[in-house]
């Protein structure tokens, strides 16, 4: 491999572990801020948001320059494309979590109001799908990263859950129905967070071996 190629290389693999290093901050600060109602960490998540989106920009850039500049094959184009997807999923993450962050703060403006355990639980796994995701790419972790597919049904099956139990809770106290429908959406956020941690996985599995694992069930 040419020596400028492989530097460049490497210089993308650390600015992509740079934006999943903020991504994974914000969403560990944005769950802290809903449970605990600690506003002053959703106001940090929501005014670091700007920084992911610059930084998406520089990775995306950067990309681009390496496949214009040196025309990668084989192992190097998959890692490029890769990056580029795990760039972009990076992104939605980062937007996902300061939507968390709004939600925690307007909870926090009005009446407290108990978190579910199991929104707990689900925000758990999600924070180790993701960090499982981002250590997958890191380590070229192929066994990681299938274990992170595997793991997401268990997710969406805790989303389901909670949908049940926040709806019994909006018909017993109607009069709290527009708080538990945020603490719901805060739910389908989760969910989403790990669906992208899969896309990541699911990136790295073509990353490593070139195979396409998309829209496959695990």
């Amino acid at each position: 491999m040419p020596t400028h190629l492989l530097r460049d290389l490497e210089r993308l693999k650390k600015e992509i572990l740079t934006v999943g290093s903020l991504v994974e901050e914000a969403t560990n600060k944005a769950i802290l801020a809903l449970v605990d109602r600690r506003t002053e960490l959703a106001e940090e998540v929501r005014e670091g948001d700007r920084l992911v989106d610059e930084r998406e920009v520089q990775v995306e850039e950067e990309c681009m320059k390496i496949l214009a500049l040196h025309q990668p094959v084989a192992a190097d184009l998959r890692f490029v494309v890769a990056m580029l997807k795990v760039n972009n999923d990076l992104e939605r993450v980062g937007d996902l979590a300061d939507n968390i962050a709004a939600r925690a703060l307007s909870l926090a403006a009005g009446e407290p109001l108990s978190v579910p355990p199991e929104i707990v639980d689900m925000s758990a796994k999600v924070q180790a799908m993701l960090r499982d995701s981002l250590n997958a790419v890191v380590g070229r972790d192929i066994d990681l990263a299938r274990k992170v597919l595997h793991d997401d049904e268990a997710v969406d099956e805790l989303h389901a859950h909670i949908f049940v139990i926040l709806e019994e809770r909006m018909r017993a106290h109607p009069e709290r129905i527009s708080q538990e429908i945020q603490l719901l959406s805060v739910s389908r956020y989760l969910e989403r967070i790990a669906d992208l941690a899969t896309n990541i996985a699911e990136d790295v599995v073509f990353m490593v071996d070139g195979e396409v694992v998309r829209h496959r069930s695990w």
